[in-house]
């Protein structure tokens, strides 16, 4: 039998229900293989302590473009600038705004291991202008760093984080008035941006026990100008078009390309998946993150950067690569050069 329109209704609603939670744990919607113990330990082990072949990190100074204050508050409205990794300064309604804020010089539960940074931040955080709020994806080392958050606490005024993020950030000592913890589609203003916290596919945890004790997610952000999606990080799933059919279209999709493996299909996507989760979302330009800071897999560092680019020409896709630092106008993306080559 054929499915009727109420079925696709009801399947719709079940779609757009709160994140599965279950004997203390969030799930994803698709059952995920189990994250054990000795799996976190062999992963650590593997990642911390294993030397990586030389291609996984640039062999030169990567280019970044430094940034002021003064600068920052004199640009246009609508502008956004890439610091690293998933770390974007974005300019709305005159406030400013940072996603997964990582200043460290280690993506890692400790300073003397882990993954290194390829480049400093274009900007240090004291000289960050005012921010009005900081958007969390999830509780992992590469985006929410805890020293960034802290040194963050007096001079921003609102935390955005997922279900449990938030209880994190308290327990570090961020005052709770300050916290907005958001579930899968809930959404919330601020001071006429509006926010909403969309589904992901993927995990969260910092430690050996405290696997999917919090939420992920990825953020909708919408002005009168323009919309913005900012996909934390994420496997390929059918959640990318729902959220374009609710939200879309996008002038600007930030999509997580890089630090990729064939053997984490489910919790982080190729290039070719996100540049599919792109035409979901019904976006208009594609600014790849994840990638150009951290060496978090095997691939060589720049390879995000080519495969995503050839795919994006091959499909006719508008892509813009800035480098770090660069403005980059979020309503008319400009195309870029070439830079990690």
């Amino acid at each position: 039998m054929l499915p009727t329109p109420a079925d696709a209704a009801e399947k719709l609603a079940d779609a757009l229900n709160p994140a599965p939670f279950e004997q203390g744990r969030y799930r994803n919607l698709a059952v995920q293989p189990k994250d054990g113990v000795l799996k976190k330990l062999k992963i650590g082990f593997k990642f911390l302590l294993r030397r990586k072949p030389p291609y996984t990190r640039p062999q030169r100074p990567i280019p970044v473009r430094p940034l002021d204050r003064e600068a920052l508050l004199a640009s246009p409205d609508g502008s956004l600038w890439r610091l690293g990794h998933s770390t974007v300064l974005i300019k709305a309604q005159g406030l400013f705004f940072i996603t997964d804020p990582v200043f460290s010089e280690r993506a890692s539960p400790v300073q003397w291991a882990g993954p290194l940074r390829f480049h400093q931040p274009p900007i240090t955080l004291e000289a960050l202008p005012p921010i009005k709020a900081v958007i969390l994806s999830h509780n992992h080392y590469d985006h929410l760093d805890e020293a960034a958050v802290k040194r963050l606490a007096e001079h921003a005024e609102w935390f955005l984080a997922p279900l449990g993020v938030g209880d994190t950030l308290v327990k570090w000592g961020i005052a709770a008035h300050k916290v907005r913890q958001l579930d899968w589609w809930q959404e919330t203003d601020i001071d006429g941006v509006r926010f909403a916290a969309t589904p992901t596919q993927h995990f969260s945890g910092r430690g050996l026990f405290d696997s999917n004790a919090t939420l992920w997610a990825s953020w909708v952000m919408i002005t009168p100008a323009w919309r913005l999606f900012f996909s934390g990080d994420s496997g390929y799933f059918n959640g990318f078009k729902l959220i374009g059919e609710r939200y879309g279209p996008f002038d600007l999709t930030l999509m997580e390309t890089g630090a990729y493996n064939v053997a984490w299909p489910a919790v982080h996507m190729q290039p070719e998946q996100s540049l599919q989760a792109h035409l979901d979302l019904n976006g208009r330009w594609l600014l790849p993150i994840h990638n150009g800071t951290f060496d978090l897999s095997t691939h060589p560092w720049h390879e995000p950067f080519d495969r995503i680019s050839a795919l994006a020409q091959a499909a006719g896709v508008a892509l813009t690569t800035p480098q770090m630092g660069e403005q980059v106008n979020i309503a008319a993306p400009q195309a870029t050069g070439k830079w990690w080559e």
